[in-house]
């Protein structure tokens, strides 16, 4: 199934549950596919709005706004992730995140 098809097919799961984080995060990920990363930021930024324990989006966010050397807004993001995920006790994906805002940090 070509990118722009699983865009429209999530679009219409979204239509049922608007409210359904994995979904609209999976849309970012196709938009990422796509290579339209402002249509994926603005998506995980709609998630985290909506959702402020979906984790996976801030670490997305902070990639993205790293790609796009956005890094103000790369290390904001990543700084909340890291945050949310010592509350959650994901610590695998706290370590990456940590590691990227170093490296982000020894750039800039």
């Amino acid at each position: 199934m070509a990118s722009e098809q699983r865009i429209q097919k999530l679009q219409e799961m979204l239509v049922n549950d608007p409210n359904d984080s994995f979904t609209r995060y999976a849309l970012a990920m196709e938009h990422v596919g796509s290579n339209n990363p402002t249509e994926a930021i603005e998506i995980l930024n709609d998630i985290v709005k909506r959702d402020s324990k979906y984790l996976p989006a801030y670490h997305q966010l902070g990639i993205l706004f790293g790609k796009l050397n956005r890094t103000q807004e790369a290390k904001t993001a990543y700084r909340h992730g890291i945050d949310l995920a010592g509350q959650l006790g994901e610590t695998k994906e706290e370590k990456e995140m940590r590691e990227e805002l170093e490296e982000l940090e020894d750039e800039w």
